[in-house]
Parts: C-alpha cells; structure tokens; sequence
C-alpha cells in the first residue's frame, strides 16, 4: 500500500507545477498537471520531445473525462464499461487543458486509469494527470524503476516511492483512436 507522505508530497509537487515520476496502471510515467502549461513545457524539456507530439492523460471517471473531451462518441462508454485492461482512447477533440496536451487537429488520448495510487492523486489534485513514459523521447519505456536512465530521475522534482520495488511485468495500453462518426481505428495493440 502507499503511504500518505507519498502522495502529499507527490500532491505538493503537482500543485507547485512540478513533475513527479510515478507508476500507472500501466508502466512508469512522468505527470504534471495536465491543465498547466509551465508543467507541460516543463515535460517536453526533460523529455527533450518534440512540441508537435501530444501527450496522453488519466482521469478517474467517466465525469472528468465529460470535464476534458468535447461531444464523447457513445462507443467510447461502451469500450470502457466492457474492458477490464487499460485502454487509451484518442478523442476528437479535447478541451479545458494547457497547450501541447491535445494534438494539432485538437485531439486528445486519455486513460480512465484503474490504478489506487494514481486515482488516489487525480481524486485530491481535482485535475487529469499527463502520463507520458519516463524515457527521454526516442528511447525505449522502462518496464521497471530500476531502468529509468539516472539522468531523467535526477530532473525531476519528486520520486515516488510507492511501488519501486515492484518487479511484475507492466505493458503500455493499446491505443484506440475514435471517429467523431463513431468509427475506431486500432493505433496500438
């Protein structure tokens, strides 16, 4: 279980417009607040990413995701009633959050994340985490703590602990992309 010194300093740090490193449902990510734009600058810095690439989201229900996506095609409530893994879902368009979250046609990938430390954050902060992979862009996603490059934790304003120790194996989501028509088109399996 996480301690409560984990996400008040995690919190702490969110709320200052830092960055934290932190496990997901799915593999270790860098977050900030999703609705900041120093935060969002500040991620494709340490990242050294590209300002066209646009950066995934979690939220912890289907009423923030309402908060942050523009006209929900019906299909996306019914994808996520009916998976049990992790699923990204790019949306059409996004709204409410800082400049480089959604892509340039106005996009935007979200997670409903089944996670209780994540959910724990996103509930207390009342905004979406971006959930980018702890690499520097070009690089391969680490599937354990222990191979995140000492460089990128060393930029980063607070380390959580909670699950360092963790060694089972996480896989990123796949990645479905919906048509404001309603059509899908598999970006990632």
């Amino acid at each position: 279980m996480f301690s409560s010194e984990d996400i008040t300093a995690a919190l702490t740090t969110l709320r200052a417009n830092g960055i934290i490193l932190y496990p997901t449902d799915t593999i270790w990510g860098l977050g900030c607040d999703a609705t900041s734009q120093e935060s969002i600058e500040k991620i494709f810095r340490i990242k050294s990413r590209d300002l066209n690439k646009s950066l995934l989201i979690l939220v912890n229900s289907t009423q923030m995701l309402e908060r942050y996506v523009c006209d929900i095609p019906e299909i996306a409530f019914e994808l996520i009633n009916v998976t049990e893994d992790p699923l990204t879902i790019i949306y059409p368009r996004g709204k409410n959050l800082a400049k480089g979250v959604c892509s340039e046609d106005g996009s935007v990938g979200i997670r409903i994340c089944n996670d209780d430390f994540c959910n724990e954050l996103i509930t207390r902060l009342r905004k979406p985490l971006v959930s980018t992979s702890a690499n520097f862009s070009g690089k391969p996603g680490p599937q354990f703590f222990d191979e995140i490059e000492k460089e990128l934790i060393d930029s980063i304003d607070y380390v959580v602990k909670y699950r360092q120790d963790d060694r089972q194996k996480h896989s990123p989501s796949p990645v479905i992309k919906l048509n404001s028509d309603g059509t899908i088109k598999i970006i990632r399996k």
